[in-house]
């Protein structure tokens, strides 16, 4: 498998398409990945698997709680997960907010630079 990673990694994808929580996690999956998708920020904070989440993939607008808040709820309680933004909205990747994560993709984004995404945000991560 190319770019092969232990399986013990496990990405969570949060994003309200349903299209891309049914084709990202497949590609995560042949990336060598173990992902879990979630249709909203609620349904992943009610997950087990917040804390063992070494990556998060959030879209940045989502009904509810969007990406952004998402993490900082995450953070406020005590869960520095690194994140990747996603979003279809070129404009939206300029904001503060989503500057502090390890990336921030425009939809449709390549395979490449899914990977680069996933290496930067994969090596934030503190064990």
């Amino acid at each position: 498998m190319k770019g092969a990673k232990p399986a013990k990694t496990l990405l969570s994808v949060v994003d309200d398409d349903e299209s891309v929580r049914e084709s990202l996690p497949d590609l995560l999956g042949e990336l060598g990945y173990h992902a879990n998708a979630f249709a909203s920020a609620n349904e992943f904070l009610a997950s087990d698997c917040l804390g063992k989440t070494s990556c998060l993939i959030l879209d940045i607008s989502m009904p509810d709680m969007s990406g952004p808040e998402l993490k900082r709820e995450l953070e406020n309680r005590g869960h520095g997960i690194p994140t990747i933004f996603i979003t279809a909205h070129p404009e939206a990747a300029s904001r503060l907010e989503v500057q502090t994560a390890a990336a921030c993709l425009v939809k449709p984004f390549s395979e490449a630079a899914l990977q680069d995404a996933l290496k930067k945000a994969l090596s934030e991560k503190k064990d």
